[in-house]
């Protein structure tokens, strides 16, 4: 088996065997790590590698954003799925108009979200060390921690 043959089957068995929640961070890490190859394509000018980081990224996004499930909190899932979807609008616009600034500032945003998201995890996993009784991390119930607003 060859080393990329090894690394894929690795990451297909760590996706098939990760609870929800994981996969969301997991999700989130391809998110950034294709829009940081974006961004260092739009520093290139490399449009080819700008165009297939920000399709990937988005793609990431747009799934994220309709894999929500407002069954605990219909409200608070709209303002999550309204946060991704200004992510998304962001990296169509700075896609767009090769605006470097743009992308940057949703690499950010998706970054601190990403972080947010490995602390609830943290805390999760803490809570059930502890023996408490803590629900499972779940979509719907992912915290928010900044705004949307431009």
């Amino acid at each position: 088996m060859t080393t990329t043959a090894e690394a894929n089957a690795y990451l297909r068995t760590k996706v098939l065997t990760a609870p929800p929640e994981q996969l969301r961070l997991m999700l989130l890490d391809g998110a950034i790590r294709f829009a940081r190859q974006a961004a260092e394509g739009m520093v290139a000018k490399d449009y080819e590698a700008t165009y297939n980081g920000i399709t990937q990224s988005r793609a990431i996004v747009l799934e994220l954003a309709t894999s929500i499930r407002p069954d605990a909190d219909p409200e608070l899932a709209e303002r999550v799925r309204s946060v991704y979807m200004f992510l998304y609008r962001e990296m169509v616009d700075a896609s767009l108009n090769r605006n470097l600034e743009r992308l940057n500032k949703a690499i950010g945003l998706l970054e601190y979200e990403r972080e947010t998201w490995a602390l609830l995890l943290e805390k999760v996993a803490a809570e059930r060390a502890a023996g408490k009784a803590a629900p499972v991390a779940r979509e719907s119930a992912e915290p928010v921690r900044f705004s949307a607003q431009g």
